[in-house]
């Protein structure tokens, strides 16, 4: 089977190891009515009862520095008295001659900041759907740190289900995922798709020190938060785009992929691959967009 593989190695080398701000974006899904294809039909959600962890080795968190604004205070160390208060004069007068920033609430209070940040933008209506939840800044970076790690958490951001029933077909014993079932995911990547990520990044610089608090109380540290941010979207990007049907196989009530190689995928990837490959690729191309946004502020 062809694969047509899409990353950066480059950005490998500068984690160590973030998204879809869904992002913090990811392919952010999850399935409603299972019945005979629980394994399969998930988003890259596996029910907690098959779970296995690798008790042995913990994965290693990342680390990067995603750079900052410039419009962010930088501290510089200053030991001469004089220049000392020469810069405090300085900022004084900055500080008159520029508006007042207010300042970021606390983190049990920022929900009504994020969606008013979120949603003042050209993003798809249907996003106001998805910040309808409490708690959204420690949500996302729960989310995220699943994503870096290649699973995906319904139970912290439960965004939305495929549209219809999941379907396979049969030729001759083998079993085949039905390429009908990509349009399933029409209207979760459309709203993806409307996100600008231009607008996400700055969005992110914004509310850093509320991520930083939230990454805090899972104890990570701002720098491996921009590597966990960096990882996610690296796992989009690194996951290959399928342009052949998929031939999958059956063990009692799951499906699997039947390609070693694609069954061995990141739960993310996985369900990258059953979003099929033009909508694998127009995620991976927000990705991108946002990565560039983050680096290169």
């Amino acid at each position: 089977m062809a694969l047509e593989k899409s990353g950066s190695s480059k950005l490998i080398i500068a984690c160590g190891s973030l998204a879809a701000v869904t992002l913090i974006f990811g392919v952010l899904y999850k399935t409603g009515n299972l019945s005979q294809q629980d394994d399969f039909e998930l988003m890259g959600v596996i029910p907690e009862q098959i779970i296995i962890e690798n008790t042995a080795t913990e994965p290693e968190t990342p680390t990067a520095e995603i750079p900052q604004t410039q419009n962010q205070n930088q501290t510089e160390s200053v030991d001469d008295s004089d220049q000392i208060e020469q810069l405090e004069a300085t900022e004084a007068t900055k500080a008159e001659a520029k508006p007042v920033t207010p300042s970021l609430p606390n983190l049990d209070a920022s929900d009504p900041l994020v969606r008013d940040l979120l949603l003042d933008n050209k993003s798809s209506q249907g996003l106001s759907e998805w910040l309808t939840l409490d708690d959204l800044i420690r949500r996302s970076a729960s989310f995220m740190d699943g994503l870096a790690r290649g699973s995906i958490s319904e139970k912290i951001l439960p965004l939305g289900s495929p549209e219809g029933r999941f379907t396979t077909h049969r030729q001759d014993k083998v079993i085949w995922l039905n390429a009908g079932n990509y349009e399933r995911y029409e209207n979760v990547i459309s709203i993806i798709l409307s996100i600008d990520m231009k607008y996400m990044a700055q969005f992110f610089h914004k509310v850093r020190p509320l991520l930083e608090t939230a990454f805090a109380e899972l104890g990570y540290r701002p720098r491996q938060m921009d590597g966990i941010i960096l990882q996610t979207i690296d796992n989009i990007l690194t996951t290959p785009v399928i342009v052949e049907p998929l031939r999958l196989t059956r063990d009692s009530v799951a499906y699997k992929f039947a390609d070693p190689e694609l069954e061995s995928l990141m739960p993310l990837q996985k369900q990258l691959l059953r979003a099929g490959p033009e909508n694998t690729r127009r995620i991976q191309q927000q990705a991108k967009a946002l990565r560039e946004a983050l680096l290169n502020p």
